[in-house]
């Protein structure tokens, strides 16, 4: 199944790179989102549902390790989420709103186009997960793009 995230592969320049660097970082001994403490992006489904024309659904799972987070990313532009915490705490900040804990059983949205500044687990001794559900259009890819890095001054 082809995973649609894009999360840790922007440059500075905002060019994305492809799946191939993960499986060089697998192949090379670890786990790069849980060495870096990352999240864990596992895609649980992807269908085009056939009453909606233009639009498929994607579902994954977001695991955070104790004080993981993702990286500061946007989603697509056609991309309406639904994420529900399944275990532990959450926390996300969604554009300018101010940043919102969530605990397992809740839930959250994000409109298209969303510009997620922060999504971690909220706590430094206890793994969090969460679903996330995509409604986007069926040739919108990828789902989240990564902010460009930061440039360095000297």
């Amino acid at each position: 199944m082809a995973l649609h995230l894009d999360y840790n592969a922007a440059t500075p320049a905002g060019v994305t790179t492809s799946i191939p660097l993960l499986i060089a970082a697998i192949a090379l001994g670890g786990s790069p989102a849980i060495s870096r403490n990352r999240d864990e992006v596992r895609v649980a489904f992807d269908h085009a549902p056939p009453n909606v024309e233009g639009k498929r659904m994607v579902a994954v799972v977001v695991n955070y390790p104790p004080g993981g987070s993702s990286p500061p990313h946007r989603h697509a532009a056609s991309a309406f989420i639904y994420a529900h915490v399944l275990s532990g705490v959450v926390r996300s900040q969604v554009g300018d709103e101010p940043a919102k804990v969530y605990r397992a059983g809740e839930g959250f949205y994000e409109m298209p186009g969303s510009h997620q500044r922060i999504s971690e687990n909220a706590s430094d001794k206890e793994p969090a997960s969460l679903l996330a559900v995509f409604v986007v259009d069926s040739m919108d890819d990828p789902l989240t793009t990564a902010d460009p890095a930061p440039s360095r001054s000297h």
